[in-house]
């Protein structure tokens, strides 16, 4: 039986980090002047892609992290950390991606643009990934894993709605509305980064909170 506290909790969490509505403006000005259905088509692809990357990240990334001989309490600080520097990206409004004069360029190839910078890193980032193996790690057996692709697909699919939208969406929220729900994204992303730490912290130090 799913736990279906864990999977709201999970699906928050994610929502949070991915942000959606916070890609808006990158989504907007990098898509400017596209005819509507190639607008729709890289909203759809986008959302494939975060769902794709976040499904495998759920199921192999626990395995992935043992491979390299990393523990689960060593990525919880480190997840924790990019989390916590992304949501004070949020709260002051600065980009989360940093890009190349040959990054630049290839935004302005249409095939690629779903994919890179929309989908990897500024929706399925490092701290997306990171919730997602955290989160199958604490799912405990396949039963679990599989119950993880509910919140995924969920907001996934109000990644592929909100894109899709993404026009309407701006114009009704305007900038000021846009960068409100943004930093309150990063306020709730902050108090969730920060108890990522602290469980990692307690697993690495357990005789320091004990």
């Amino acid at each position: 039986m799913p736990d279906f506290s864990f999977l709201f909790t999970t699906g928050l969490a994610l929502f949070a980090i991915v942000n959606p509505i916070g890609c808006l403006p990158i989504f907007i000005n990098a898509t400017h002047n596209w005819p509507t259905p190639e607008r729709h088509k890289t909203a759809r692809t986008a959302g494939i892609t975060v769902f794709l990357i976040l499904t495998i990240a759920t199921f192999i990334g626990d395995l992935t992290l043992k491979f390299f001989g990393v523990g689960i309490p060593s990525f919880q600080v480190g997840g924790g950390i990019l989390v916590l520097l992304n949501a004070i990206n949020m709260m002051y409004a600065r980009p989360n991606i940093n890009q190349t004069p040959d990054e630049a360029q290839a935004m302005a190839e249409r095939e690629v643009i779903a994919v890179f910078p929309i989908s990897i890193p500024l929706l399925a980032g490092p701290g997306a990934i990171s919730t997602m193996i955290i989160a199958g790690e604490a799912s405990g057996d396949w039963i679990g894993h599989l119950s993880l692709i509910i919140p995924i697909a969920i907001v996934c699919l109000i990644v592929w709605v909100v894109l899709r939208l993404a026009g309407n969406i701006a114009f009704k929220l305007g900038i000021i509305g846009i960068n409100i729900i943004t930093r309150l994204m990063g306020l709730i992303l902050t108090a969730m980064a920060i108890e990522s730490i602290a469980k990692g912290l307690s697993g690495l130090f357990p005789h320091l909170f004990y």
